[in-house]
């Protein structure tokens, strides 16, 4: 597993504690790094952790983003895995442009498929697919 993807799994474990438990999106990752059993290494860390601040300084505005986007699908009625892998996703798309749109959607996507319901990855890949157009169209 890549760095990056390894980064964004503790990102989104992070996201879909902070969404179950209702504590910091920070304290949760602090909480998961200091569980491993095997540190990961500072790039990945380092990865994970700016993710996660995008996150915590920004979800008000990629909630209302996301919400715009998905259309008969409010985030509370969506399942607690695809909505953290959305929102994480959401938060590279908006505030990290160094990542590539499709890097951003196929790691988005493998993630649903690991954590999420069967239909987690078409479901994310609809969502996000929306929004990058929305927000940064092919051009």
């Amino acid at each position: 597993m890549s760095r990056r993807r390894q980064a964004r799994e503790l990102a989104f474990r992070a996201a879909y504690q902070a969404d179950v438990t209702g504590d910091p999106v920070e304290h949760c990752y602090r909480e998961i790094l200091e569980d491993l059993e095997e540190a990961a290494d500072p790039v990945t860390r380092d990865f994970a952790g700016a993710l996660v601040s995008t996150l915590a300084l920004h979800q008000p505005e990629i909630d209302a983003v996301v919400s715009r986007i998905a259309k008969n699908w409010s985030l509370s009625r969506m399942a607690a895995t695809d909505r953290s892998v959305i929102r994480l996703a959401a938060a590279e798309l908006l505030y990290h442009s160094e990542v590539p749109v499709r890097v951003a959607l196929d790691e988005a996507i493998e993630i649903a498929k690991k954590y999420g319901m069967e239909t987690s990855g078409a479901f994310v890949n609809g969502i996000l697919d929306r929004l990058a157009h929305d927000v940064r169209p092919p051009g």
